[in-house]
């Protein structure tokens, strides 16, 4: 018999954050807005959606849902339409953030740079740099990798990336220092470079920047 047959599966990982108990209980609110008070019951994260939806517009709750109320007259269900309204935005908000966090916006960060810098994964692959990193190489390694080569250029940190990586989740705002070492073939050229985590989600990546 084999082991694939003996061993238990696995679980999978979960797709979805687990729910937790308040997360279905129902509270109620009182929502003033130019002289009419609403009384109104939601689940809480319902009532935290619109919290972050009045904070990004700078409005308050209840203007958000006297917006609401006055677009939804006909409906008659205030509650329902508070929901899909919070759903909706969410849902713009994702598509946003899912444009801005993503590869594309790292090549632009790096094109801005105007010092040597480039993006670096999780097993230390560099996925993408900028025009002064790459003249940093060929000024500092003659005969070293072109654009056509890159999977030829060694790097080594003093750091661990992992372990920069668990410091960035400590404190994101505070970028991580490490020394670092390039080479091809047989030249070497040692540096210093400040790293912080890259606002996508996937891949890991670190935007490293080269000075001294």
């Amino acid at each position: 018999m084999s082991a694939s047959a003996t061993s238990p599966p696995t679980n999978p990982d979960p797709l979805l954050l687990p729910l937790a108990n308040e997360d279905f209980a129902l509270e109620f609110r009182v929502v003033a807005r130019g002289g009419m008070r609403r009384g109104i019951r939601l689940e809480r994260a319902f009532w935290i959606s619109l919290k972050r939806m009045a904070e990004s517009r700078k409005c308050t709750i209840g203007m958000l849902i006297d917006e609401i109320a006055g677009t939804q007259a006909q409906n008659g269900n205030l509650t329902s339409a508070i929901r899909v309204a919070c759903i909706r935005g969410q849902a713009e908000e994702n598509v946003t953030l899912s444009k801005l966090a993503s590869t594309r916006t790292i090549n632009a960060i790096l094109v801005a740079c105007p010092s040597p810098a480039f993006a670096l994964t999780s097993s230390k692959k560099i996925l993408t740099f900028n025009v002064p990193f790459q003249q940093l190489v060929k000024r500092q390694l003659p005969s070293g990798p072109n654009d056509d080569a890159r999977h030829d250029l060694k790097l080594a940190l003093d750091l661990n990336v992992a372990d920069i990586f668990a410091r960035l989740d400590l404190d994101g705002d505070t970028p991580v220092t490490s020394g670092f070492v390039i080479g091809a073939g047989e030249r070497q050229y040692r540096g210093q470079l400040s790293a912080v985590r890259a606002p996508v989600i996937e891949p890991e990546l670190l935007i490293a920047f080269v000075f001294g």
